[in-house]
């Protein structure tokens, strides 16, 4: 019992901690509540896995430390779920994620548990260091807690496409039949009526790369994919299921490593267009840094 005021107090931090990383947005993933009950329950366990490492530790009980990291482990098994999940849910999208968008969205909320274990564990350690303080320590771990919960959040946020690229607005033309964005040709658009629905509402948008890391990264498969279904989720698409001509599309100069993506959103609203496509996250399994090496150095 001396440790229970401990315990309870980070497994609580460990708790808020992941309820603080959780988020529904424009993704609509993770549902709500069944997803949120998934998560928070996991992040429950994930704190009292934290709070009772400390206590076991001081009583020199390492066969229960082993056995708590072990079972730490298992969460490795969310990213298999969340991965399982999206990839079922892919069939129902007009526009698809990409493997690359989904195993990043899955190691994520993997990752998100581990970070609600540190933050029991430190609020767990800073308790027992104040252990002389009686229930005073609670403040002072609290605002430990709290404050490495901000801090490990913070970290967590990658780059967003806006931060790597420029992005402007691009002009949409038709050769004969080939729709064409800044001497880009970009697709066959073979129905004259869907080539007036493009010249009257369509958007096309320049994401051109700041560096040659940007260059690398941008020129990922998974990275263009994510970049067509976030865009379309914030603005909306103006399609219908089979209509295979309306589908947003990017596609990438060569020479430049410019790349074009191109829309017809539910509502053309130019200034949400490029804002959407600046908020995009920047895929972690896309990231490339070519100028690191010595080949790359010699390339720029």
């Amino acid at each position: 019992m001396r440790y229970i005021l401990t315990i309870i107090a980070a497994t609580l931090a460990g708790l808020g901690a992941r309820w603080y990383m959780l988020r529904r947005d424009y993704r609509q993933y993770p549902s709500y509540p069944q997803g949120w009950a998934i998560h928070l329950f996991l992040g429950f366990i994930g704190g009292l896995l934290g709070a009772i490492i400390v206590p076991a530790f001081l009583e020199e009980e390492y066969a229960a430390i082993s056995f708590l990291l072990l079972a730490a482990s298992q969460f490795r098994e969310v990213r298999n779920m969340e991965r399982s999940t999206l990839q079922a849910m892919e069939a129902t999208e007009l526009v698809k994620r990409g493997t690359a968008y989904i195993e990043g969205i899955a190691r994520v909320f993997e990752a998100r548990n581990y970070l609600a274990i540190w933050v029991s564990l430190s609020v767990a350690i800073v308790s027992e260091s104040l252990v002389m303080l009686g229930w005073l320590r609670l403040p002072f771990s609290i605002l430990v807690g709290s404050l490495i919960a901000m801090g490990l959040n913070h970290v967590m946020h990658g780059k967003l496409v806006g931060d790597i690229a420029t992005i402007t607005l691009a002009e949409i033309q038709f050769d004969k039949s080939m729709l064409v964005v800044e001497d880009l040709r970009i697709m066959n658009v073979g129905l004259e009526d869907a080539q007036n629905v493009y010249l009257e509402r369509g958007l096309a948008g320049s994401i051109s790369p700041k560096d040659p890391n940007s260059k690398g990264t941008l020129a990922n498969l998974g990275q263009m994919q994510a970049i067509a279904h976030d865009v379309s989720s914030m603005v909306g698409i103006y399609m219908d299921v089979g209509e295979q001509e309306f589908t947003p599309i990017v596609r990438r100069n060569p020479d430049t490593g410019t790349l074009y993506l191109v829309m017809i959103p539910s509502e053309q609203d130019e200034n949400a267009f490029l804002a959407a496509i600046r908020r995009v996250p920047v895929l972690e399994g896309a990231i490339r840094k070519p100028l690191t090496s010595v080949a790359g150095k010699m390339m720029d």
